[in-house]
């Protein structure tokens, strides 16, 4: 009797443990509904721009925010944050960096008028063509200088222009955008170009993951433990920034497969390094070198995740737990309770070992990475 009893006992054990196997693995852990979804969104965007009137420059880390608040006003249409964007393009005459002088525009780092090839001061222009699409393609003022520029650095012989990874987010996307404008495939065109470059000097063919910029690659640097130090809100920009590109290119595009078979080696890379509470840690492959959460990268790594399973590119059953899991970070550790989105590292271009990163560290492009990642998911549940 005691032998059926603990029989029994071992198949209902394994009958359970078997049931929640393909639970997680069907991913039906995420309950919420669109509407719910929407509720974190303006939770968090509310607090934003509300905490955050005086709008500010065309820099990249403002910038940054306004891709986030695109996509919330894409699902939401709440027309407060269009304004929002409006106004702050307005605020900026729909450009970057401002030089009108063409002979001393450039594009190593920089922050001044001149850097106007710099892509830091290019990612503005995403947003200026999306305002420009979602208010009736009425005044061509919108994308003038986005066109102006662009146009003059495909002019150029140079072909090293992104050469850091956090500029592939910037301006990949700027070029589908306006391929998908002018039908100009000059702009596919040096966007492989580019990326050509880019990847020959920061792609990690083994780890499957991005340096932050030549400076970083192995052995050159290492870790703290002696290992890649892969950086994770640098590999957030690129994930997301591959997601975009796929997005908005023709189903035919020459190199469109690449670019697909790239994202999907890189979903597999992280998913492998990804911590069990759902974080990643600023330094992907070397938890100690900086341990703790961090959102940004989390977030983009979110929401390149989700696009991918919304559209058909990364296999549900394998990826949604991934998804289960950061977004139970996002929601329920890294968003405060009065709609403030913490634990984002400070601007940066590396894990910094002893930093302090908490629920008081937020930023604007960590909240606009947070935006996308619960744009995508309002898409994803029902």
């Amino acid at each position: 009797m005691n032998f059926k009893k603990t029989l029994l006992v071992l198949m209902t054990a394994i009958a359970v443990v078997s049931c929640k196997s393909t639970a997680v693995k069907q991913g039906v852990t995420i309950k919420q509904s669109k509407k719910e979804v929407i509720a974190i969104i303006d939770k968090v965007n509310s607090h934003w721009q509300d905490s955050h009137p005086e709008l500010g420059n065309a820099f990249w880390n403002v910038a940054a925010y306004h891709t986030g608040n695109m996509e919330a006003y894409k699902v939401t249409k709440n027309k407060k944050y269009l304004d929002y964007s409006m106004a702050w393009a307005e605020k900026n005459q729909w450009m970057g960096a401002k030089s009108t002088n063409k002979s001393e525009w450039k594009y190593n780092y920089g922050e001044t008028d001149k850097h106007v090839l710099f892509g830091d001061w290019q990612i503005c222009f995403q947003t200026y063509i999306d305002l420009y699409n979602y208010t009736g393609k009425k005044d061509s003022n919108k994308i003038a200088r986005a066109r102006e520029v662009m146009e003059y650095q495909m002019s150029t012989a140079a072909n090293d222009y992104w050469w850091w990874v956090d500029g592939l987010y910037m301006v990949m996307p700027v070029m589908t955008k306006l391929y998908k404008l002018t039908g100009n495939e000059l702009y596919l065109e040096k966007l492989h170009e580019y990326l050509t470059y880019a990847n020959s000097i920061m792609y990690d063919d083994e780890a499957k993951l991005y340096f932050r910029d030549a400076k970083y690659v192995y052995p050159k640097h290492k870790s703290a433990n002696g290992k890649k130090d892969f950086w994770a809100r640098g590999d957030g920009w690129i994930f997301a920034g591959y997601a975009k590109i796929i997005q908005d290119l023709p189903k035919n595009a020459k190199h469109r497969q690449e670019y697909i078979n790239r994202f999907k080696d890189m979903a597999k890379s992280l998913a492998a390094a990804q911590q069990k509470e759902g974080y990643w840690t600023r330094s992907i492959l070397d938890t100690e070198h900086a341990p703790g959460p961090e959102t940004s990268g989390t977030a983009f790594f979110t929401y390149g995740y989700l696009w991918g399973i919304n559209n058909g590119i990364l296999d549900k059953a394998t990826y949604l737990p991934v998804v289960e899991k950061s977004w139970n970070y996002l929601t329920h550790f890294a968003l405060q309770a009065d709609g403030t989105v913490g634990y984002v590292q400070p601007i940066g271009e590396k894990a910094i070992p002893g930093q302090v990163v908490d629920k008081n560290s937020t930023a604007d492009f960590g909240v606009g990475a947070f935006l996308l990642a619960a744009s995508e998911m309002f898409r994803f549940v029902k």
